[in-house]
């Protein structure tokens, strides 16, 4: 299949690469952030390392909305939740009905705006434990090895895997390209257990800017991880959400993920704060004390973390007034 990605920025070139080198797809790329599109245009691709090592330089096709004239059989998404509304504007006449599209950004509330330029039954939801870093413009890392990656997939309507060619021919290529996919039965479980892991790792090492490994490697990080993983778990609990695995299991994916699989990573929300953006921590573990809220739980960590990291941004930005006043918007 021919794909497309939206949002040239660490993920999304990570997906797009994989399968244009190792699946042998035709894939195009979109972004709106004029330095990165630039950037890659004049020195031909884009740079790409894996865990800081080996950069080279892979050919790829980036284009603005508004001049791209593909016509891809799968769309990919990989944005910031605030800058969803804006680029799914900006590429809405690029949108026909026999097209699909894979979305596996952080957070949640990306899906229901997607339903409202594709047909349900053509949209996939995925969450990966795949990590990836932006240098700059142009440049990127690729963190963990082929072994560490992980993707859970799933019908957004809920429909039957097993009858869908678009999704095995998408979990064909998936493979292909070295994402581990997995298809699982239940969307909402699955999307809310990957916003339960990074209400740990992404929120409390972009507080503290450390790396997962550095994270893992302090005493308080299980007992941190056992009481946010507790609070979420009650909250979907409470709303009759029934999440993959159990609490004891997603500490234990945490801290494999932090400690063995990922130790080098920063998660894209210290990349955000470090760059003096809009972190998603509403989208993660503001939807957590939400929903918490909506269904008669408190969720009181949750709520403190949202007000701790909006307060890091605000420090972080007083200091680095020059970086402030960029106002430049990149891909996740």
């Amino acid at each position: 299949m021919k794909y497309t990605v939206i949002g040239a920025g660490g993920m999304g070139i990570q997906f797009g690469v994989l399968l244009q080198e190792l699946a042998g797809c035709e894939v195009d790329f979109i972004d709106g952030w004029a330095s990165n599109v630039a950037r890659m245009r004049e020195q031909g691709g884009a740079y790409v390392s894996q865990d800081g090592q080996d950069r080279r330089l892979v050919p790829v096709d980036v284009w603005y909305p508004e001049e791209y004239q593909g016509d891809p059989d799968v769309w990919i998404v990989f944005l910031k939740q605030q800058q969803l509304p804006g680029m799914l504007e900006r590429c809405a006449h690029l949108f026909t009905p026999r097209q699909s599209v894979f979305c596996a950004m952080n957070g949640f509330g990306h899906f229901e705006r997607l339903a409202a330029y594709f047909d349900p039954a053509r949209i996939y939801g995925g969450t990966a434990l795949i990590g990836a870093y932006v240098y700059g413009p142009g440049d990127f890392n690729f963190t963990g090895d082929a072994d560490a990656k992980a993707l859970n997939v799933c019908a957004y309507d809920g429909h039957r895997s097993d009858v869908d060619p678009v999704e095995g021919l998408l979990m064909e290529d998936f493979r292909a390209a070295g994402l581990n996919p997995s298809v699982v039965p239940d969307f909402l479980g699955m999307c809310l257990v990957k916003i339960v892991f990074n209400s740990v790792l992404n929120t409390l090492c972009t507080m503290y800017r450390i790396r997962f490994g550095e994270f893992a490697a302090h005493p308080s990080a299980r007992p941190l991880t056992e009481r946010l993983v507790d609070e979420a778990y009650g909250a979907a609990e409470a709303a009759g959400i029934t999440l993959l695995g159990t609490r004891e299991t997603e500490v234990e994916t945490i801290m494999h993920t932090a400690s063995v699989a990922h130790p080098l990573h920063y998660p894209s929300m210290y990349q955000d704060l470090t760059r003096c953006r809009p972190t998603e921590v509403d989208f993660i573990n503001g939807y957590i004390a939400r929903l918490g809220r909506e269904h008669g739980v408190s969720c009181p960590l949750h709520e403190l973390l949202v007000h701790e990291l909006h307060l890091a941004e605000h420090a972080y930005a007083i200091h680095h007034p020059e970086l402030a006043r960029t106002g430049e918007t990149t891909a996740a």
